[in-house]
């Protein structure tokens, strides 16, 4: 939960903190449902799926036929992905039972239906949880142009929950029926798209590489198949264990498709107002799935290695993501060293994320936070007693340093935001 937060709130500081165009948002997880009708999710919200005849297992038909390289894309009509589903049924084949016996290729939506109100029946209504989180904004788009007063162009960020009904969730986090989105839709002059979408794309590219993700596992892929109303699409793509490439994100230039569907829907006016000039902004969204961010954080991080002839492994957080800061351990459980380290770890950890830990011996206490990705640990030994310092170790060098133990909260605090490093043994460098 630490990890996912610090992503979260890395991408929040980036989208909505540090720029002045941008606007928080959090929407309600209830809508009125014409609300899916006017976005198209009743009609249009849909995974092509065909079902084995001989043990009832159901694959995505989209999916199956990227597999074996035929190009195949979920907006495609059913028509148009039968005809290449029956043209290469002889090369896919049920991941139970091996057979290639199929359905025919059909829609099946992926909207979750509930209800509230009279749950007796006589006047429920059919509402539907979010398929996607961005609606919220679209929602609210006129309550932030009322109550900011922006200037155009602006935008609306939103991290929220969507719900989709999966047909068999799979792939760990990358089919779930739950899950968590960071959107953002920022709102231009008709036909002002192409120069910032080009930036936006830019901005997106670097934020994976400022969290820490090496760019040769990441790629651009375009959208081949463009839904009707888009202008362009892509998606940033990371390449996964055992998965392979698949989307971290989506980057869309949606023009004014989306504003004057709800205006249509709602009969609200929704048009911006310029200096007595009115139009329908258009739109350009990204979209992050941040389980599969979490997902390519875990995997960028994750190294074995050899220290000493000895296996360790090391998950190698940067410091802003890591989940634990530094850990505090006393060399043994004497109260004599136990009663100081934890009058540090107490003084610290009203700043920083701390770990506490006097259990087993030392090396194995390092080993341990090795595996959790704790970038510093400090050790509290007897020498501490006599010369009022601490020994600080690195976790991805293994290098130690002694500092002054009323140094310490500083030398920490510079190590973290990255200010100093460790050079060689037992020095530390801006």
């Amino acid at each position: 939960m630490e990890l996912l937060n610090n992503i979260k709130n890395f991408w929040w500081k980036e989208i909505v903190q540090k720029k002045s165009d941008y606007y928080g948002l959090d929407s309600a997880m209830f809508k009125f449902p014409k609300v899916w009708e006017a976005s198209g999710h009743t009609t249009g919200f849909s995974d092509p799926i065909a079902e084995c005849k001989e043990c009832n297992t159901r694959i995505r038909v989209d999916k199956e036929l990227n597999k074996i390289g035929v190009n195949a894309d979920e907006k495609m009509s059913e028509k148009e992905l039968n005809k290449l589903f029956k043209k290469n049924i002889n090369k896919i084949k049920c991941s139970k039972c091996g057979k290639k016996n199929f359905t025919d290729v059909r829609k099946f939506n992926l909207l979750i239906k509930t209800n509230y109100g009279d749950f007796t029946g006589k006047d429920s209504e059919d509402v539907y949880l979010p398929g996607e989180a961005c609606q919220g904004i679209y929602l609210n788009y006129k309550n932030v142009v009322d109550s900011m007063h922006p200037k155009i162009p602006f935008g609306i960020a939103q991290i929220g929950k969507a719900f989709r009904n999966e047909i068999s969730p799979r792939n760990f986090l990358f089919r779930c029926r739950e899950f968590e989105q960071a959107d953002t839709q920022y709102f231009v002059r008709p036909n002002e798209n192409k120069k910032k979408y080009k930036e936006i794309k830019k901005e997106r590219w670097q934020w994976y590489l400022d969290l820490g993700l090496s760019e040769k596992n990441l790629r651009w892929k375009q959208h081949e198949n463009l839904i009707f109303y888009a202008s362009d699409a892509w998606d940033i793509e990371y390449n996964f264990p055992t998965y392979g490439f698949d989307e971290l994100e989506g980057i869309h230039d949606r023009t004014d498709y989306d504003l004057t569907q709800h205006s249509k829907f709602s009969g609200v006016d929704l048009s911006f107002n310029e200096n007595g000039k009115k139009f329908i902004p258009w739109i350009l969204e990204t979209s992050v799935g941040l389980g599969r961010i979490f997902l390519a954080v875990m995997s960028e991080a994750y190294h074995i290695e050899k220290i000493k002839n000895e296996e360790r492994v090391v998950m190698k957080f940067s410091n802003k993501l890591a989940p634990v800061k530094v850990s505090f351990l006393p060399l043994s459980k004497k109260e004599e060293l136990t009663e100081p380290t934890q009058k540090l770890f107490n003084e610290i950890k009203e700043e920083f994320a701390c770990k506490y830990d006097e259990t087993q011996s030392i090396g194995k206490r390092y080993r341990r936070q090795d595996e959790i990705g704790t970038p510093y640990c400090v050790t509290f030994d007897f020498d501490s007693l006599k010369k009022k310092d601490v020994t600080i170790r690195d976790r991805d060098t293994t290098k130690q340093i002694r500092v002054k133990i009323k140094d310490l909260k500083d030398v920490v605090r510079k190590l973290i935001d990255g200010e100093i490093e460790f050079e060689g043994a037992g020095k530390l460098v801006k």
